[in-house]
């Protein structure tokens, strides 16, 4: 009955949440999940919660890399082990690879860096973009206007970006539907030409 009266959970985003039995000398560090089996990496912190209520943030560079003793917790049983998700940043539009990815911990993000993860802007982008971010004050988000093509050309500092903020690169329509109309014209004259040159061999 004392056995399996100890159980410590772990949750959250681990690929295989499990419950484990408190026996002997349990530390954090011995069954905290490891940064392969976290689904969203990498992981901040861990959130350990025990009975009544106290919850310990347990950085996870402070655990594992450092190794301090003082966040390396002692697991006495009826603890939840609960690693949160990972904050994110989004890039929509006219980008190569499009999609959220991870923000690092401790580590700045930019405008520069997302459009490095999303491995550079698509032909035709817009010399402007925005930043959608959550307003504190209410559930919408409110739109930053940010000039793209001074920032591509140095010509106007890089922009800070934070948890969940969207940037979204508009494509430009004009410069897209020049160009087309430029390769149109080139296949047609390229048409012409062969033409002539072989109504030519004909006649002759």
């Amino acid at each position: 009955m004392e056995y399996y009266s100890r159980p410590i959970a772990v949750v959250g985003a681990v690929r295989k949440p499990l419950t484990f039995q408190a026996t002997g000398n349990v530390t954090l560090l011995e069954r905290c999940p490891a940064p392969r089996d976290s689904r969203l990496r990498p992981a901040r912190r861990f959130l350990v919660s025990r009975a009544g209520g106290m919850v310990f943030h347990v950085p996870v560079r402070t655990l594992i890399d450092a190794a301090d003793p003082a966040a390396n917790l002692r697991l006495d049983g009826g603890e939840e082990i609960r690693v949160p998700e990972a904050a994110k940043i989004y890039v929509v539009g006219n980008v190569k690879r499009p999609g959220a990815f991870p923000m690092r911990d401790g580590a700045e993000t930019s405008v520069l860096k997302l459009l490095a993860l999303a491995e550079g802007l698509a032909p035709y982008s817009a010399k402007l973009a925005y930043i959608y971010r959550r307003d504190p004050d209410s559930a919408s988000k409110k739109e930053m206007e940010i000039e793209l093509d001074k920032i591509m050309k140095r010509k106007s500092p890089d922009v800070p970006l934070a948890a969940d903020d969207i940037l979204y690169i508009p494509d430009n329509t004009g410069r897209r539907a020049t160009a087309s109309a430029i390769e149109k014209v080139l296949l047609l004259g390229g048409s012409i030409g062969a033409a002539a040159v072989y109504g030519t061999a004909v006649r002759r």
